[in-house]
């Protein structure tokens, strides 16, 4: 296949600051790319006008759209109208805006969560819209599902070289550790890390801890998204994951060791759980020559380092 987009085309990162977005632009960095970004402060990706006319003054190559609302249950729970519609502005500025600006190429990072709660394992890109969502993330899944159904429409109506890819739970540094809005892996970490400082005999984590799922560092997603806007160019999402899975309960035991706590660990059942089971088929995305390269307690151990070394107070000696 033709290479899609060889460097050294200039890519905008929309999202460039947030935990895969900086993944994205480090590694498209690394490959001989121009990155293009613009914080917050200066760009409100949620207002259209002002997108479209960043996009048709700076005219990239290509968009990868990273910027998202995004956070774990809670968070989901307390802000569903945040999560749905700053994340439909969003999509509908970046994607409508790259169009009018004449951008040939576009990948737009959805979610897992895009799936039925109860889709069949691992889960199949054509399982979109076969069945009921997850209800506690249910208006983040439809705003993801709202992208989906942007690009497609882009690339029937337009012809437009636009592409989805559907990352799994993701992880690593600059991950957002705030106990409030982050998903369950850097929540685990800060938990546990403050369960050891303070020397409490028990760290009680939410839910039943059988509930399985699926984490990717967020540096092996950004080699995916690199592989896919050189050699994708399909109308179907793309899933992105790992392809193995373990238990909430087997992956707060993991992050206890590496955190080096050596209390007990409670569940609160009373707590929601979420979809029993997330694993993501990633046949499609194996197709075209990528895997995953580190492995999860590796990941985590980086990932702790990382934070530690940037927010997090100090253990006692």
């Amino acid at each position: 296949m033709d290479d899609l987009l060889p460097p050294p085309a200039r890519v905008f990162v929309a999202g460039a600051r947030g935990l895969v977005g900086s993944a994205v632009a480090r590694r498209l960095t690394a490959d001989g790319y121009e990155v293009l970004a613009r914080p917050r402060s200066e760009l409100d990706l949620r207002d259209a006008a002002a997108t479209e006319a960043y996009l048709r003054d700076a005219r990239p190559d290509a968009v990868v759209l990273a910027a998202a609302k995004v956070g774990g249950i809670m968070a989901n729970s307390t802000y569903p109208v945040q999560f749905l519609e700053d994340n439909l502005r969003i999509q509908l500025s970046v994607i409508a805006g790259a169009h009018a600006a004449g951008v040939r190429r576009l990948l737009f990072l959805g979610s897992s969560c895009i799936y039925p709660k109860l889709a069949p394992q691992p889960i199949r890109e054509e399982a979109l819209l076969t069945g009921p969502l997850e209800p506690t993330n249910e208006p983040y899944a439809l705003a993801k599902i709202a992208g989906i159904t942007q690009v497609r429409s882009y690339r029937r109506q337009y012809g437009a070289s636009y592409i989805c890819a559907m990352p799994t739970n993701l992880y690593g540094p600059g991950d957002n550790f705030d106990l409030e809005t982050s998903h369950v892996l850097p929540a685990l970490i800060r938990r546990f890390h403050e369960a050891r400082r303070e020397a409490r005999d028990e760290v009680v984590l939410w839910g039943s801890g059988t509930p399985r799922r699926e984490f990717l560092h967020v540096d092996d997603l950004a080699a995916a998204c690199v592989v896919l806007l050189r050699r994708y160019d399909g109308d179907e999402p793309v899933n992105a994951g790992c392809g193995e899975d373990l238990t909430i309960r087997e992956l707060a035991d993991t992050v206890k060791q590496v955190v080096g706590y050596e209390g007990r660990m409670a569940f609160d059942t009373s707590k929601p759980d979420g979809t029993p089971r997330k694993l993501l088929d990633i046949s499609r995305l194996a197709g075209l020559g990528w895997r995953p390269r580190i492995a999860l307690r590796e990941g985590i151990a980086t990932t702790y380092a990382s934070w530690l070394s940037s927010e997090a107070a100090p253990l006692r000696v």
